[in-house]
């Protein structure tokens, strides 16, 4: 059957017939397909010509006692078989978690590793009946049309809207493992140069993010020794590292350092626990360098009176105030206001 016209059909098709078209298909039998339905094969006969009239064309070759896909056919289950898995396993979930509290979160990649992931236990072993749902992307996702909680975001102040709660600000600081400091002292500033440095690749490429870079960093602090007293008024002239190393995350810049590979430019905390547990070093704690940029909490205006949203903020706040304390950071006076 070859179901012609002479303007092509560009109407969608109502989904309703495509389980039992899936059903025909898989087993090329429209008994059998009736039957795992709980249908009539008339009922499912008509559903197949409905679908076919709707296509345009023939989806099955019916012979006596089998039938056969077309190509069209062929090409339809191929869309139609993904299609119903994806729903089927969404309802899945959709019935699992139905009247299960939880709370979904979008932050970026780098933080959700580096900070938030490992101290997550503690949260679950206080709130066993509270999901989680991790959202890690690097674009911002809009807390008035999604379905996400809260949003964990770095940006500069002026950024933010007046109910973004501030975490903690942030210090860059170079950091090594100690046993690459065994082979190679750092005492100043020039003994940089017997080193790989590690930094963000895309840093120069983005508005503010070139905080984050060793020239910024240079021109900063100029030829400093460990005592922190300062021996010229600028940067050297030139300092040629061994060798450069650029990363798109600050994850993966701070396992470089982790494992030897060179002197990583780090956010101070995201790498307070590393500093902590002596998994890394700051050879020259007296150049730290204050960015402008600074981690944020912003709560969806839906989600901040559910008693778990509520909860997973008010740990997460104290989160951040252990991170404040072991980071020493003070805050900007114009944000102060907004800490918890």
């Amino acid at each position: 059957m070859q179901l012609t016209s002479s303007h092509p059909r560009t109407r969608p098709i109502a989904a309703g017939h495509l389980r039992a078209f899936e059903a025909v298909a898989r087993h090329l039998n429209f008994r059998a397909a009736a039957e795992e339905l709980s249908l009539t094969q008339s009922a499912v006969s008509r559903q197949i010509q409905a679908l076919e009239d709707e296509v345009g064309t023939a989806l099955f070759l019916r012979h006596t006692r089998a039938v056969e896909l077309t190509s069209a056919g062929s090409q339809l289950l191929r869309a139609s078989s993904m299609a119903l898995e994806r729903i089927d396993a969404a309802v899945r979930q959709i019935r699992q978690s139905a009247g299960r509290k939880s709370v979904a979160i979008t932050t970026w990649a780098s933080f959700a590793s580096m900070w938030l992931i490992p101290r997550l236990e503690a949260f679950q072993r206080d709130h066993p009946d509270i999901d989680i749902r991790i959202d890690a992307t690097d674009n911002a996702v809009d807390l008035a049309t999604s379905d996400v909680d809260l949003a964990l975001r770095y940006a500069v102040p002026q950024a933010m809207p007046a109910s973004a709660h501030r975490l903690f600000g942030e210090q860059l600081t170079p950091v090594a493992s100690p046993w690459l400091l065994k082979s190679h002292p750092i005492q100043s500033i020039e003994d940089l140069s017997r080193c790989a440095l590690i930094e963000a690749g895309d840093a120069h490429r983005t508005r503010h993010l070139e905080w984050l870079t060793w020239q910024r960093w240079l021109d900063t602090f100029g030829s400093t020794p460990a005592n922190g007293k300062r021996t010229t008024r600028n940067a050297p002239a030139k300092l040629t590292p061994q060798r450069w190393m650029y990363f798109n995350y600050a994850n993966q810049i701070v396992q470089a350092a982790l494992t030897g590979q060179g002197v990583a430019l780090a956010r101070l905390p995201l790498v307070a626990e590393s500093l902590a547990s002596g998994a890394l070093v700051e050879p020259l704690p007296h150049t730290r360098l204050d960015s402008p940029l600074v981690y944020w909490l912003i709560v969806a205006p839906r989600s901040a009176q559910r008693p778990e949203v509520k909860a997973f903020c008010d740990w997460l706040l104290l989160q951040a105030a252990a991170t404040r304390e072991a980071i020493g950071d003070v805050p900007d006076p114009d944000t102060i206001d907004q800490m918890d």
